[in-house]
């Protein structure tokens, strides 16, 4: 238990030392401005940001690919570090802040049409692959290992547990008896969001990315299970929809249960985008805010510095022990929700 604790403890300050090499000098000139500090790690960027060292930046630039009123063009974000490139530069505040834009005719930033490989986009496909690799090495170890010679152990043992839990309890405990065709996709998207999230919690390169904390992920996610809801229900789902078992005098002639049991089709994933997306970004939000007291104490005097430095060490391993916790969770609650709605979607006819 000490030996977790102890690597818990240099992660945080793993994270910790490369904002205190950027932001202490600034620290003793002006104060802390923690908006920057928490955003500029949550948010998406075109380069990979890996420690500051006084002034100097050590980042990892990403292929840029953007269709312009002028064509289309391809480059690495280290040719915007000096400002614009080939028409284009990354605006700073406005509507389109952080976001790489052009100026019109008339002097206005736009946005081109924008394809780059964002540090998101880069730590999904990482993350991917690191999934991948995990579950063609449990593949690989089924082979040589035939099920007569016992459970597996270890790294083995804990996916097929992950898979028996998702499978039995809640694919096939929501699903009912068409369980079979919704369990490869309920199960991909259950490890898919436990990756990502556990990357996440990873305070260095390749993990510290806020993949499942961006919205626009999350909005992929509960659209596939929005399809999987509605495109594949049964006549009886539709019918509960458009004409409920309820008194006449709640359809006609103000069809109020309809109205109501229609916006329910868009609600239920809408719930799901902003739980997921809520949870994982207030998780990184918490961590980096208690990291930032570092950072705000330091005017008040060393013996103060020193005694918040520990205590925000400290809670910032409590918290980030149990966004670990959260990590599995959410991506349990996010599978158990699809699972429910698909439940709810076949709905068989009563003759």
């Amino acid at each position: 238990m000490k030996r977790v604790l102890y690597i818990w403890i240099l992660l945080i300050m793993s994270a910790v030392m490369p904002c205190f090499a950027s932001g202490g000098e600034a620290g003793n000139k002006s104060d802390i401005d923690v908006n920057s500090l928490v955003f500029g790690h949550i948010n998406d960027a075109y380069e990979w940001h890996i420690v500051s060292i006084g002034d100097r930046h050590i980042s990892i630039p990403l292929p840029v690919i953007v269709k312009s009123s002028t064509g289309w063009h391809v480059f690495m974000s280290s040719c915007l570090e000096e400002g614009e490139h080939e028409g284009l530069f990354i605006a700073k505040g406005g509507d389109y802040d952080g976001k790489i834009v052009e100026r019109d005719t008339a002097g206005n930033e736009v946005r081109p049409f924008d394809i780059s490989i964002t540090k998101n986009v880069l730590a999904m496909i990482i993350n991917s692959i690191v999934l991948v690799w995990i579950i063609l090495g449990c593949a690989r170890w089924y082979k040589k290992h035939p099920v007569e010679n016992g459970a597996p152990n270890g790294g083995v043992g804990m996916i097929e547990s992950l898979v028996l839990i998702v499978y039995n309890d809640v694919i096939k405990g929501c699903i009912g008896p068409d369980y079979r065709r919704y369990a490869p996709y309920l199960l991909t998207v259950f490890f898919f969001i436990l990756v990502n999230n556990l990357m996440g919690l990873i305070p260095f390169f390749p993990g510290g990315a806020n993949v499942t904390g961006n919205i626009a992920i999350t909005f992929v996610l509960a659209l596939v299970t929005f399809i999987f809801t509605n495109v594949f229900a049964t006549k009886g789902y539709w019918k509960e929809i458009f004409w409920p078992e309820v008194p006449l005098w709640l359809k006609v002639p103000v069809p109020m249960m309809p109205v109501i049991e229609f916006f329910g089709i868009f609600t239920k994933p809408f719930a799901l985008m902003i739980r997921l997306f809520a949870n994982i970004m207030a998780g990184h939000a918490a961590i980096l805010s208690l990291l930032a007291i570092i950072f705000i104490t330091v005017k008040v005097g060393p013996f103060i510095n020193g005694m918040m430095t520990f205590v925000s060490v400290l809670f910032g391993v409590f918290m980030s022990a149990l966004e670990i916790l959260v990590a599995f969770i959410q991506a349990y609650v996010f599978t158990m929700l699809s699972a429910v709605f698909i439940g709810l979607s076949r709905v068989k006819e009563e003759k």
